[in-house]
């Protein structure tokens, strides 16, 4: 049963690009939180090449109907050519906090 709740993962080069995507998704009720995990260690590949880096993760929880947005907003902000932007649906989670998050994102709160 799908709960209309997204948990999105982006990685950004570093806190301060991390703090900054996520303080305005949250201004703009794009998202009711971001919890911002630093010193991951990436590893991939970019134009023919493997790259290892230490990004911020960042974990954004929102509203299905807000991930245009999330998107839209992530692309303007982002300091990478392709940022990483993947969403998995929440299928179960505490009511309250899946309540909060549908109301923190609500414009007309």
């Amino acid at each position: 049963m799908s709960t209309n709740t997204l948990l999105a993962f982006c990685s950004a080069p570093d806190i301060t690009s991390a703090e900054r995507i996520a303080e305005n998704l949250v201004e703009q009720r794009i998202a009711a939180c971001v919890s911002n995990i630093p010193s991951v260690s990436s590893v991939y590949q970019w134009q023919g090449k493997i790259e290892h880096s230490q990004e911020v993760l960042m974990l954004i929880k929102l509203p299905a109907s807000s991930y245009t947005r999330l998107q839209q907003a992530i692309l303007a902000l982002h300091p990478y050519e392709t940022p990483e932007i993947i969403a998995v649906d929440i299928k179960t989670g505490l009511p309250g906090y899946l309540q909060w998050v549908q109301q923190c994102t609500n414009s007309s709160t």
